[in-house]
């Protein structure tokens, strides 16, 4: 490698769609890296087109880690993503080369930059109960009633994603504290070596790009890959389950919505994900952020990109 970009360990951060990917590709077949994928929804086998994981031809060139590492019917939760990224990081650096990670699946972000929160341990009890809750009000109620208690947390947790709902109100109940205030401990960054790449575009082309994702997701075939996950004999685990693009099309499968409504869905959902991943990606500190004109392609931020690395020796 070009000791001008020599970095022990490369992050690459932004909301969905923004371009993480294709930079994180690049950047490894100039560096001679390694990709390390830091979403919680691609590490589901078979759940391809609806989490827009890289294609083969990206993947024979390019070694990717934490890729289809679980079952769609499993759970998949921080602490395991931790111990498979360290393994990675490891295995990568033991070959002489550099991990390269890139996703934006925020919790993730932060746990490997800061570590884990102290939280208390899970309350099958009260768990239970919020199941409860959840199934005689519906998601969007419960939703409300976190964001009445801790309305940071509930800013960046999807109005889908029960479990970290749950989660939330759980450690509520179990504290008396927001689980907001508790993450606080993240404010202080572990010692570390990444170096942070974010990229930023202005939000009416970030969305601009996302409703573009939803549709070429539809061409590619997505009601097929849902169609399939759901004939499989185990089902799919409540985790992947709500991710988005999936329980669109599932509400759509259901009889609850049309098919092009399940689509535009999906647009908005994945909207307010950029949305609350902008919320979580303000509060990271050493980032080197790439603002990225309307006019410019893969080669402008590839460019940027070596130019970020080179400066900071």
């Amino acid at each position: 490698m070009d000791k001008r970009y020599n970095k022990s360990k490369i992050l690459i951060l932004g909301v969905t769609a923004v371009g993480k990917g294709t930079l994180a590709f690049d950047l490894a077949r100039r560096l001679n890296a390694e990709i390390i994928s830091i979403d919680s929804m691609k590490v589901y086998r078979r759940m391809d087109i609806g989490t827009a994981k890289p294609n083969p031809q990206r993947r024979g060139q390019i070694p990717y880690h934490l890729l289809d590492v679980v079952e769609p019917s499993e759970s998949f939760s921080v602490d395991r993503f931790l111990e498979l990224t360290q393994k990675a990081v490891a295995d990568i650096q033991s070959r002489g080369k550099t991990p390269i990670a890139s996703g934006g699946t925020a919790m993730y972000i932060k746990a490997l930059l800061y570590g884990l929160f102290e939280a208390p341990p899970s309350d099958s009890s009260i768990r239970d109960r919020l199941r409860d809750e959840i199934a005689a009000l519906g998601l969007p109620a419960v939703h409300k009633r976190l964001a009445a208690i801790d309305t940071e947390a509930s800013s960046r947790i999807h109005p889908n994603d029960e479990k970290r709902i749950i989660r939330a109100l759980e450690v509520w109940e179990l504290t008396g504290k927001p689980i907001s205030a508790l993450q606080q401990q993240w404010s202080t960054p572990a010692a570390d070596d990444w170096f942070i790449i974010g990229l930023r575009r202005d939000k009416d082309l970030e969305s601009k790009r996302i409703n573009l994702r939803a549709r070429l997701m539809a061409e590619k075939g997505l009601l097929d890959e849902v169609k399939s996950l759901l004939a499989e004999p185990i089902p799919l685990s409540p985790q992947a389950r709500v991710a988005i693009g999936y329980a669109e099309i599932i509400e759509h499968l259901e009889g609850r919505l049309g098919f092009d409504e399940a689509i535009e869905q999906i647009k908005i959902n994945t909207r307010k994900l950029a949305k609350a991943q902008r919320t979580w990606f303000k509060t990271f500190r050493n980032v080197h952020w790439i603002d990225i004109p309307a006019d410019a392609d893969e080669a402008w931020i590839l460019d940027k990109a070596l130019d970020t690395l080179a400066a900071a020796e």
